[in-house]
């Protein structure tokens, strides 16, 4: 029986997530204004850095489960800002203070930094209604 390969791996997903954010943060950088594409790419960024963390987690179980207690905490050490970063934007969304956008910018630019982006390969379409999306899915007060 031969060995099965996961070619879509927690890893390889992660690496998808942060090119997104990236050219996502790119974009944001040459916005002027608040507009409805500004609130879905930061809602995008929300769901990304929610989508790192849970991999995160899935991957740190697996290295725990054959004893690699170190990598497993040394994951969590190296990406545990991303699960920070989407309470953190998400909590600006909700209290709608675009006032932060800026200082959120200046936190994550650092994080994707040695993402060499030469073209753009994200489309619009790909965050179109995240805001509403993240509105929705927003908790009841109380």
């Amino acid at each position: 029986m031969s060995r099965v390969i996961n070619t879509d791996s927690t890893g390889k997903q992660r690496n998808q997530q942060m090119r997104t954010a990236a050219e996502i943060l790119r974009r944001l950088s040459q916005k002027q204004a608040i507009d409805d594409d500004v609130k879905d790419m930061v809602a995008t960024l929300v769901y990304c850095f929610n989508e790192i963390a849970l991999g995160i987690d899935q991957s740190a179980e697996a290295w725990e489960k054959r004893d690699y207690w170190m990598k497993a905490e040394e994951l969590r050490q190296k990406w545990g800002w991303a699960g920070d970063m989407s309470d953190q934007l998400k909590a600006m969304l909700y209290a709608d203070d675009w006032a932060q956008l800026p200082q959120m910018m200046i936190k994550l630019l650092p994080r994707v930094a040695d993402i060499k982006i030469t073209k753009l390969t994200r489309k619009e379409s790909d965050w179109e209604g995240a805001y509403q999306r993240l509105m929705r899915d927003k908790p009841p007060l109380g």
